[in-house]
């Protein structure tokens, strides 16, 4: 990397950590001394008096790495970022990477990898929600820590997990009401792939579009993770005209169903379709002219306009190349190290207990993450805002609709 990229990267890091507010105090000043290893690591985690060790698991192979290749990268930038700054308790943060390979069990044997093997300070990592599902019971039986990044379901509170995406209350609900009051919508066809996160989040949608909007479901359907043959789904929705086609199809399906659906004269100028599942990483390979026009409903896009996400989308293609893209989970994926060290920072420790202690409190804050002011929940969720926006052929997308700041509710009463 060039003196001026890395000058750029320490610049945008530097601001975020000024910004960062936590129990009313701003985290500046310069860096101290670290504290003695045995102040600061009493249950036997990779913690020397120079370094700390994390892991990084997502899946760098098989049908999720359309999907999951932004997040490691942005995580990486977020610990780049972070150590040029002199790193978490004056110790610099040294990664152990392991690759999921988009096989759920691969996901629960490299935690109990990092976890046992390596004794991992902290893991950022998974993306589908069998994956986390999958690694969840080696992170509470081994009392790890992961920061999760992916926008999920919900229904899910761990004490061994920080979620940083939005749970269902924030994106699905806050996206069907936008959908049923700008395009008057009242019929709405259901399609995702065949796993935990898309069944949930269309459970829930079901029951908001009936119970909530009074509209109606005339069409569901679940293809294998993995699929590309969507030309008997294609011909249902022609078939039944729904207003909205309401999409959960998740990695490299994507491909083939947006192309069978530009191919089959579905597209955006004639038909709505609202997907919770499409950020800027998958066009990439989906392509911009195969989406242009449907809608997708996150936290973040690209193209937001504020200060603190030209300087990260400047900061992301530097270390990356000019060509990469950044989705939602992307973004998500780099506020993950960074909540981890406001919150071992508060609690002046890495061990698990007392990190998770200090995330509970409610006062951790970042003020110029990319997406805007982030909040962490006592719920280990947190408080964000919801974005609708509009594709465009170059492959980004334009806000349409902005909510208030969201509460986190990951048990919302009368969905579950």
């Amino acid at each position: 990397m060039n003196t001026q990229a890395t000058e750029g990267l320490w610049r945008h890091a530097r601001k975020l950590l000024v910004a960062m507010s936590l129990g009313g105090s701003l985290a500046i000043g310069p860096v101290h001394a670290a504290p003695p290893t045995a102040d600061v690591n009493t249950t036997g985690l990779a913690v020397t008096d120079s370094t700390v060790k994390v892991g990084i698991l997502h899946s760098l192979t098989g049908t999720m790495a359309i999907s999951e290749t932004g997040a490691q990268e942005a995580e990486k930038l977020a610990i780049q970022q972070i150590n040029d700054m002199g790193g978490i308790l004056g110790r610099k943060i040294e990664i152990i990477q392991e690759d999921g390979a988009s096989d759920w069990p691969t996901f629960a044997e490299k935690s109990r990898k990092l976890l046992v093997n390596d004794k991992v300070a902290a893991v950022f990592g998974c993306w589908t929600s069998a994956s986390r599902k999958a690694a969840l019971p080696v992170f509470e039986k081994e009392n790890g820590l992961l920061y999760y990044p992916t926008f999920y379901e919900g229904l899910e509170q761990s004490h061994n997990v920080i979620y940083t995406g939005q749970e269902a209350t924030q994106q699905i609900l806050a996206g069907l009401d936008w959908v049923a009051k700008e395009k008057g919508a009242k019929t709405f066809y259901l399609i995702g792939s065949d796993y935990i996160w898309p069944r949930t989040s269309m459970k829930i949608a079901r029951k908001h579009i009936e119970n909530v909007l009074g509209g109606t479901v005339v069409g569901e359907e679940y293809k294998p993770l993995g699929d590309t043959s969507f030309g008997s789904v294609i011909n249902k929705i022609r078939l039944r005209k729904p207003d909205v086609i309401y999409a959960a199809v998740v990695g490299g399906s994507n491909v083939a169903w947006f192309k069978q659906l530009k191919a089959a004269g579905i597209t955006g100028q004639k038909q709505t379709l609202l997907t919770i599942s499409v950020t800027e990483d998958e066009v990439l390979g989906i392509g911009g002219e195969n989406l242009e026009g449907f809608y997708s409903v996150m936290k973040y896009f690209q193209s937001l306009d504020n200060e603190n996400n030209v300087a990260f989308v400047k900061a992301f293609k530097e270390m990356h190349g000019k060509d990469s893209v950044i989705g939602d989970v992307t973004q998500a994926a780099y506020l993950g190290p960074w909540l981890w060290k406001a919150a071992v920072e508060k609690a002046g420790s890495f061990d698990v207990d007392k990190v998770v202690a200090a995330s509970e409190q409610g006062d951790i804050e970042l003020h110029t993450a990319p997406e805007g002011y982030v909040k962490l929940h006592p719920n280990h969720h947190l408080w964000s805002k919801t974005r609708v926006a509009q594709w465009s052929k170059d492959g980004q997308a334009k806000v349409v609709f902005e909510s208030d700041l969201i509460e986190p509710n990951p048990f919302p009463e009368g969905y579950q």
